[in-house]
């Protein structure tokens, strides 16, 4: 397998930053989940032109929500069909209507 080009370290420092700033993003997304400021279909409906929330994985977008716990959203991404490694941005129609219906 061949090895990506070797980064100046400017082009590192540029990348952590946009790595940080990207963590910060998906971390906000989730406070407002948590304190209820953003439902989950809005989350849905970033998700379509939002990189942020879109590369969010599911069960991180899960667990933000009050009330859901790891093994609750392992168990509604298994009713719903949903890959433990899925993103957001990656769920199918009616993948989204199921959820949108159990959180509104």
């Amino acid at each position: 397998m061949a090895q990506p080009p070797p980064l100046t370290p400017e082009q590192r420092a540029a990348a952590l930053e946009k790595a940080a700033r990207m963590r910060r993003a998906r971390a906000h997304v989730k406070a407002e989940l948590k304190s209820g400021s953003l439902k989950l279909s809005e989350a849905l409906e970033q998700a379509k032109d939002n990189d942020i929330v879109g590369k969010l994985k599911v069960k991180a977008l899960l667990t933000s929500l009050p009330g859901i716990g790891v093994a609750k959203a392992d168990a509604i991404m298994q009713e719903i069909g949903i890959s433990a490694t899925r993103r957001v941005a990656g769920l199918g129609a009616i993948q989204r209507e199921k959820m949108i219906a159990l959180f509104g």
